[in-house]
């Protein structure tokens, strides 16, 4: 069975609100092993709603609303629903004593419009809302000859998890069949999408029944696979069997296979070896030790380093001669090399890294324009230094420049 997930409110077609419950409800989904297949938001707008609801009714299983059930005239999706499938509304008359009671409970006198919150759909099972005003619904049978069903629940993130975790999961697992999802993430850097997916391509073809899913981000690819079987190890198989052919043909390009970062993945591997890493960072300002230290534990790795955005400081911190940086400029591949070099000597650490380039959006030039970044990895069997052009604003370069370090440490240390 597959899901339909319909969030309702006008905000969330704005710059200022977005949909965060849908996040939620997937995950939850996920876990009985139903597909989400269709998102949508719909406005406070009664044909609009009325209108994804019967296409929700046309083509999903499990037709999930959030939002719409509070009190006020923009609140339409009791209606909209109620229009969609042919059905009446009914004020139920407990429902509106337990309202009358929760606000009297409050010392507050309830309005006449709350009494909208009683209408319940021809059918529908009412769904106690603890933490609200609004209870949910929840309704099953057959439309156009298909097993369908329709849950609506309140948007506020509290009242829709209570409702969800109290009285919508049992309900689900008591209706649904054996169904179980299993996920890979691999993720693979500093390699292009379109060259990952004319290489494995030939491979993921092979297996249609599972899903795969290629994600592009700044310096890395996300592989996601997923199937979903009647038995969890008939699906965990699965995806365990086109992971194992995916890492075949990319083999050390995969740096995680679940889901972790780069960062995490050099925090293992030099607590591993036992070994320790400074950096001497000038275009990157401090952003590959802020990654570094993001990580709890650190300090066990990491000895720390310095920013060196001045010539002066270059010289000063990482102990670069200014005759190299007259000869060559502060972005080359020799001053790049003298600051790993220079910074692993100042810490005594086992490894160096040095950065320096043009992140732009000015300073660049013909002979070296924005994008261009010189890394360097200094450690006991020598230096070896990457040149790069990378594209993007100066946020992406940067970050650009500071997977290239990361995954030069990681295969030094694999």
């Amino acid at each position: 069975m597959n899901a339909e997930i319909i969030a309702v409110g006008s905000e969330m077609l704005t710059p200022h609100r977005q949909d965060t419950n849908s996040l939620y409800l997937t995950e939850k989904l996920n876990e009985l092993g139903i597909e989400v297949r269709y998102k949508c938001v719909v406005g406070d707008n009664a044909e609009d709603l009325t209108a994804a609801a019967k296409l929700a009714m046309k083509r999903s299983d499990i037709i999930i609303f959030m939002g719409g059930l509070g009190p006020t005239e923009d609140d339409l999706t009791r209606e909209a629903v109620a229009e969609a499938l042919g059905l009446k509304l009914q004020r139920d008359p407990q429902i509106i004593a337990k309202l009358e009671e929760r606000f009297a409970k409050r010392g507050i006198k309830m309005s006449a419009n709350n009494t909208k919150q009683a209408d319940v759909l021809t059918g529908a099972t009412v769904l106690p809302n603890s933490n609200g005003t609004a209870p949910g619904q929840w309704i099953s049978g057959k439309y156009d000859g298909k097993e369908r069903i329709l849950i609506l629940l309140p948007g506020p993130p509290n009242e829709l998890k209570g409702l969800v975790e109290g009285e919508c999961i049992s309900r689900l697992r008591a209706k649904i069949p054996p169904q179980h999802i299993a996920v890979r993430e691999l993720k693979i850097v500093l390699m292009p999408e379109s060259q990952v997916d004319a290489r494995l391509a030939p491979i993921y073809k092979t297996y249609p029944d599972v899903q795969t899913t290629i994600l592009a981000g700044a310096g890395e690819i996300q592989l996601h696979l997923r199937s979903r079987k009647e038995s969890q190890a008939d699906a965990e198989a699965r995806v365990e069997e086109l992971a194992e052919k995916i890492e075949d043909e990319l083999g050390d390009a995969i740096f995680s296979r679940k889901g972790e970062s780069l960062e995490q993945i050099v925090s293992y591997l030099l607590q591993m070896r036992g070994m320790t890493l400074a950096v001497a960072e000038s275009c990157t300002g401090g952003l590959l030790a802020q990654r570094i230290t993001s990580l709890s534990g650190s300090s066990r790795y990491f000895l720390g380093g310095a920013v060196v955005y001045s010539n002066e400081l270059k010289t000063q911190f990482a102990n670069v001669p200014k005759a190299l940086i007259n000869k060559h400029g502060a972005v080359s591949r020799e001053v790049a090399k003298a600051l790993a070099e220079g910074i692993r000597q100042r810490c005594v650490s086992s490894f160096g890294i040095g950065i320096t380039g043009v992140a732009g959006p000015t300073g660049g030039s013909e002979q070296k324009p924005v994008g261009l970044v010189y890394v360097a990895l200094a450690g006991e069997e020598g230096t070896q230094v990457v040149e790069r052009n990378f594209p993007g604003d100066r946020k992406r370069i940067r970050w650009f420049a500071t997977q290239q370090a990361l995954e030069m440490v990681r295969r030094a240390l694999l």
